[in-house]
């Protein structure tokens, strides 16, 4: 396994850019991204799908490491999600590492884009190799684009989405700078209305790449033309461009576990992007090493009033 794009200098420059302070460490036993958090009971690590770690023998050395780093900082706590359990147990086995809350998805589904084309199609469901084959004919096209300006189609998208389901997106200055990256490229999905010829962007999706694996990141759809298959031309069309690249793998990005209930709230699109062929690929989890127990049940407080103020103020 190799360390994720959340654990690389390009992501670190990405920080930089939206304000934040990092550290990063890298030899042959193991990576690690930090982005060192600010709150109000103090200041906490945060490695997102980190550390990454080569062997276990590895583990106990980056982990001192890590540590030496939070103490000198004043972290509160080190918030990790390392890819791998097996060579990151001894992490998770320390007395003081808690199951947190999962900010990224624990478990994704991967596609090998090693397989010939033809057999790639193959494996997409029927209903999804379908619209494939027609999405062209019902007037939709896709275009890709690192013009600031187009973050606005994904934005619009987003903020559509957020007003019917009640959910939180990013803001138009984030996705920007985002776009701005060298690993990111925005696809817009195009649809040219028959009645009066007008082009239309109905879908939007940034995708990041790193040296092996294209990743489906920030993505929208207008529901208005649901009955047209424009997430599906959106990623047929990505995936087909990373094999053209050269990349190995296209990163789905979250899905629901294996044991979710039929109700859960990824189940739709967990059950989408299987359709497409691929894999399950399941880490660890995000948790919390806890170096201040006071400070950290502090921090654990306001974290629940914030959530019920934003809870308070979407319901208004």
């Amino acid at each position: 396994m190799k360390p994720s794009i959340l654990q690389t200098t390009a992501w670190q420059n990405f920080q930089h850019d939206l304000g934040e302070t990092t550290f990063f460490e890298q030899n042959q036993d193991y990576q690690y991204l930090i982005i060192k958090k600010s709150t109000p009971a103090g200041p906490y690590f945060y490695l997102p799908y980190g550390p990454y770690i080569a062997h276990k023998n590895a583990a106990q050395t980056a982990y001192e490491a890590v540590k030496a780093l939070a103490e000198r900082e004043g972290a509160i706590f080190i918030r990790i999600e390392p890819e791998s359990p097996e060579n990151a147990s001894y992490w998770l086995e320390q007395p003081n590492c808690v199951k947190s809350h999962d900010l990224n998805p624990a478990d994704t589904w991967v596609l090998d884009l090693t397989q010939e084309k033809p057999e790639i199609i193959t494996n997409f469901s029927q209903g999804t190799r379908t619209r494939y084959n027609t999405f062209a004919k019902k007037g939709l096209s896709v275009t890709t684009s690192k013009n600031p300006d187009d973050i606005k189609h994904l934005v619009d998208l987003q903020q559509k989405l957020a007003k019917t389901k009640k959910i939180a997106t990013f803001s138009e200055n984030y996705l920007k700078t985002e776009l701005a990256q060298d690993f990111a490229t925005l696809y817009l999905v195009h649809y040219t209305d028959p009645e009066d010829s007008q082009d239309k962007i109905i879908a939007a999706s940034l995708f990041f790449d790193d040296k092996t694996t294209r990743y489906y990141m920030q993505s929208a759809a207008d529901f208005s033309y649901k009955k047209l298959p424009g997430t599906v031309a959106l990623l047929t069309t990505a995936i087909f461009d990373a094999k053209e690249k050269g990349l190995k793998n296209f990163d789905f990005w979250g899905i629901a576990p294996d044991n979710a209930p039929s109700d859960h709230p990824w189940a739709g699109f967990t059950e989408f992007k299987k359709s497409f062929g691929g894999k399950a690929v399941h880490y660890a989890g995000t948790h919390d090493i806890i170096l201040n127990k006071s400070k950290y049940r502090l921090y654990q407080r306001l974290r629940k009033l914030n959530r019920l103020k934003r809870h308070f103020i979407r319901e208004k």
